[in-house]
């Protein structure tokens, strides 16, 4: 009897928050990808942001690339699903074609550029680096989790 009622207590339970965002892994014909830097800490990234709670995941990249980067996209695959475990944000990450639009910056960004794989990794932390490489392999979708500094190795 006191294992029965020990099993059917339990603690109350937490639920988990996660904020889901999508970003877009641009790819132009010559192979260059889109980037930013961004206006709040200066890191050039993916352009990306917050999924809307009634948008689906590649109208969200659509917009989301747009706002950021004046450049209107075709939404092709989704490449990647990336987990922020410190800030509990997960990432969709979709492979897309620009499709017209104008490169300009924006109150997110303070700086759009089509930079070359090496650049990518150049310029980029590893953590958002290894999104634009991730596209471009054609081995997708890769699921990863990192820290917010590094990725966290996958088992």
């Amino acid at each position: 009897m006191l294992l029965y009622m020990s099993n059917s207590v339990r603690e109350p339970q937490s639920t988990p928050l996660h904020s889901v965002s999508v970003a877009g892994a641009v790819v132009r014909d010559d192979g260059c990808l889109l980037a930013i830097r961004r206006a709040d800490n200066g890191t050039w990234e993916l352009p990306g942001g917050i999924l809307e709670l009634t948008e689906a995941p590649e109208a969200g990249v659509a917009r989301e690339v747009l706002e950021e980067t004046g450049i209107h996209v075709e939404v092709d695959e989704l490449t990647g699903v990336y987990k922020n475990t410190t800030r509990g944000i997960v990432a969709l990450v979709f492979r897309c074609k620009p499709s017209g639009g104008t490169e300009r910056t924006s109150d997110e960004s303070t700086a759009v550029d089509w930079l070359t794989p090496a650049e990518v990794e150049e310029r980029m932390a590893e953590v958002y680096a290894i999104r634009m490489l991730d596209a471009l392999d054609g081995n997708g979708p890769h699921v990863r989790s990192h820290d917010g500094r590094r990725l966290i190795a996958q088992q």
